[in-house]
Order: C-alpha cells, then structure tokens, then sequence
C-alpha cells in the first residue's frame, strides 16, 4: 500500500510539474496531463525528428527513450549540468514542479540549446554513465528481463521465451551485494571471475512489501546454491546437499574441494516455477495432483500444465510429434520416454481435455512413485513420499510457531539455521538454538513451496525444499518475445497465467 502511494504522489508531481513546464514552453498545459502525447508535443516543441516519439514503445529501451526526452526538454530550460540530469532522472515529481512553478525559472528555448556545446569527451560520458545507472536502477527495483533456459514450466513457458519480471509485484529486494560488475549476475563472462565484492553486505531488505500469492508464476533465487560444486555437470543440476546426502560430506570435500563455492542470496542462480503453497499452507500430491489445504488445484484454469501419461503402443513402434498430431498432442521427440508397455508423452491438461473419449483411453495417467532423493532427505522418503504421491507438508509462516520434535526438526531446521541465522544443536535429546534450550521456534519469514509446471521434468521443492520470501525475485509478468528456428510470434506480449 505504501508502495502505491508513493508512486501516485510521484506520478502526479511529475504531471503538475510538467503541466507548469508547458505553460512557459508556451504549449497548451492541459496536453501535460496526457501520456504519450505529453512526450509528443515535447518532441514536436524542440523539433526533434518523430522518431524519437514512436522509439518510446520498444519494450525496455522504450524507457531510456523516455527519460532522454525529458532530459533534452530540461535543457530547453537552459539546465545543462550533471546535476539537473540527475534530478531529472532520479527525482523529476520535485525537480518538475521547481522549473515549472519558480519564478527563477524560465523556458530559454532552441537557441540556448543550439549555442551550448559539450565536447565529445563530455558527450560520450554523460551518455555512459545515464545508460549504465538508468539501466541498473531499472533492472534492479522495476523489471527485469529474463529468458527461460530449461522446459521445466512448459508449456506454460517454452526454452527460449523471454520475459519481463515484475520487481515491483512483491515490493523491489535491497541487493545483499551493492558493490558488483552492471549487467551480469554472480560471474563475469570470459574472466570466470566473481561478478561481486562482498565487502558491504546489507542485511534482506525489501521495499513496500507484498507477499507472493498462490499459483503465480515467480522467479527466485535458488535457494541451496548458497553452496556449490562449480562445475558444468553439476551446479544447480546435481546439487552439493544431494551429493552430501549421498557420499558424504568428507568424500565430496575430498573430491571436488576446489571446486566448491558459496554465493549470498542475490547471486544465486535465478530459478522460475509456480508457486503451489504459500505461507501457512498445507500442501500435498496424490497421483500428481496438487492439493493445498486438502483442496485440490483447479487444473482447468491451467491450461498449459502438462503431465506424462502412457500410450499404449504393442507394435512397438517409433512415437513421433507427426504421430501424435491427429490426436492434439503438440510433443517433441525429446519429450518421450520409452517404457516396456508403450511411451511416455507429455499432455497438457488442455490437450487431455480436448481428446475424443476413445482417444483418452490410448493413454494411462503416469504416477512417478521411483524412489528418488526427496526433500526433506529424510525416512519420509521410505513411508511411500514420491515425486506424485508427496507430503503432507506444512510451508512455514512468519510468526508462526511449530514444536521443536524430532519429525519438525527434519523438515524446518535448514529454515531454522540457514535461511534464519540461528545456531542449532542437540545434547541429550533437548533442542538449543543459539546455545539456549528451546522447545518451539517463530519463523521469521514467510516460505513458498514450487513446482514446474512440467510436472514430470522439473527440479522443484520436492527435491530441494521451500523458498524464503529473501530468495524471492519477482512476478513473471510478460512474454516479449520468443525463438525456435525463427520468431513464434503469437506468443510474443502474451501476459503470463
């Protein structure tokens, strides 16, 4: 809410400053008070060529369009030092209505313009230097592009489709490391070397805050790349704590010591999922689908979820995407899965949805019950815990308070420990947390539980465990555009669900 209000005072101080703007420029004021054609008659006043105007609607450059028009537009004013620049950039809500509205201030025309000249030096350091701190400022506390590297969300996303991520949806995240290389994310390309300097490290700090709803679309850092082996095979793919779980921490220290890194919150990889439990729910898969709070998900308002089911296939025979066509499956050859009885395909729940009822009974709903290296790591994983058949869990909640047992220690300690910054010990079966007997904890933050919606190729909190609200990104708001052997255009501005 505080967030909102900020940026309605902002928005109107910037019009009524620009209203008064107008006023000297001698252009009607009330045209300031109209988006878009605000900038437009700026342009058409300072005889810029109109291009300018239509360059506003490019996704993200549009934006640095924007803020040079009301630069050049200050300088009719005759401001021309770095100063003006920045307050243009930073604060023109306050720096609008003082030219607008002071008495000191007038509108000095193209003139001034034409006879004010920089030297080149001047030129390409002032652009520089507006480009890099916009940008960075824009990517870190509005949206940020993002483009999706793996099939885990299809088909709601597919490899290659490049979104805009809302940092403003949950309120914009301090970054832990201030002091880092503009544009990358925790490695400078080429180099191989870290991105970051953790020499200031500020605390998890967020913004106007607003917490994360039930089936958004969301990107996070992945939380147990807090530690890692730093090598292509393994990474976020097989993770330190799966390879810990199964050799033991010595053999993999021994091993892969060198390569073994540790990274701060923010400069962990950048994961996308849909959120299927928020804080306080109870959540749990039976037969793969998703129940939160004994309710289970409304599969028709997703689409684009997708599941493996058997086709039944005696002959044998190779399954094709052209073979599958007639029966409204859209596959790739990579998507199928030879088993004994037939194949597995990837259906989504529109396409399941749409078959004829003799076509439904070609395919069996596939249970992926394997036994598998389930979070929490733990004997859950022998009482019957799978991939499809997962849970009950319950997604912690800030303030809330659990009994510190046995069973709870198992499923909230890392939350306890790592993600909170507590001490955690056990002496004769009593529980200490920061070297003091307790017998409950209150979180201190809210969790999130994530799937893919791939159901069957995803890496998601049944493998690695909940999210903290710390880890959390942003909104996956917009497709801008996509690639596959050329454009897919219609799925180019596509909001995301």
């Amino acid at each position: 809410m505080i967030g909102w209000i900020i940026f309605i005072v902002a928005t109107i101080g910037w019009h009524i400053g620009l209203y008064g703007m107008f006023k000297k420029a001698g252009i009607q004021p009330w045209k300031a008070l109209i988006p878009f054609y605000n900038t437009w008659c700026m342009v058409e006043k300072m005889e810029l060529k109109k291009i300018w105007f239509f360059l506003q609607l490019i996704p993200i450059a549009g934006q640095f369009i924007t803020i040079w028009i009301c630069i050049k537009f200050v300088e009719y004013f005759g401001r021309f030092g770095v100063g003006h620049h920045a307050l243009t950039v930073f604060l023109p809500f306050i720096y609008f209505p003082y030219l607008g509205f002071s008495d000191s201030e007038r509108y000095a025309g193209k003139k001034v313009v034409d006879n004010y000249k920089k030297s080149t030096a001047r030129e390409w350091i002032d652009a520089a230097a507006f480009a890099v701190v916009a940008a960075t400022l824009i990517r870190t506390f509005v949206f940020e592009a993002y483009t999706i590297p793996t099939p885990s969300m299809e088909k709601t996303l597919l490899v290659n489709d490049f979104l805009f991520v809302s940092k403003f949806s949950y309120g914009p995240r301090i970054p832990n490391t201030p002091i880092a290389m503009p544009f990358v994310h925790h490695t400078i390309p080429v180099l191989n070397t870290k991105s970051y300097s953790e020499v200031i490290h500020i605390p998890y700090t967020r913004w106007f805050a607003s917490p994360v709803k039930r089936n958004d679309v969301v990107v996070f850092n992945f939380p147990v790349n807090d530690t890692l082996i730093d090598l292509p095979e393994f990474g976020s793919q097989i993770t330190y704590y799966q390879m810990v779980n199964a050799y033991g921490r010595d053999q993999v220290w021994n091993q892969y010591g060198s390569s073994i890194k540790t990274r701060p919150v923010d400069k962990r990889e950048n994961f996308i999922k849909r959120c299927v439990a928020i804080a306080g729910d109870t959540l749990q898969v039976i037969n793969g689908h998703v129940y939160t709070n004994g309710v289970p998900q409304n599969e028709n308002l997703f689409p684009n979820i997708e599941r493996m089911y058997l086709f039944s296939n005696p002959s044998k025979t190779m399954v094709t995407a052209e073979s599958l066509e007639p029966l409204g499956i859209w596959a790739r050859e990579s998507q199928n899965d030879i088993q004994e009885d037939g194949r597995l395909v990837n259906i989504t729940n529109a396409e399941y949805k749409a078959m004829t009822e003799a076509n439904k009974k070609l395919f069996q709903h596939y249970n992926d019950n394997r036994p598998a290296m389930l979070f929490p790591y733990n004997a859950d994983t022998s009482k019957g815990w799978r991939a499809d058949n997962y849970g009950p869990l319950w997604i912690p909640k800030k303030g809330a308070s659990i009994e510190l047992t046995p069973d709870n220690l198992i499923r909230y300690q890392r939350c306890i420990e790592v993600y909170e910054g507590n001490t955690v010990a056990i002496n004769n079966g009593k529980v200490y947390i920061n070297d003091a007997e307790a017998k409950s904890y209150t979180f201190k933050m809210n969790y999130y539980f994530m799937m893919g919606d791939n159901r069957h190729n995803s890496l998601d909190s049944r493998f690695w465990g909940f999210v903290p609200e710390d880890h959390v990104v942003g909104k996956a708001s917009m497709i801008w555009f996509s690639w596959e052997n050329g454009p897919r255009w219609k799925r180019f501005f596509n909001s995301i669900k």
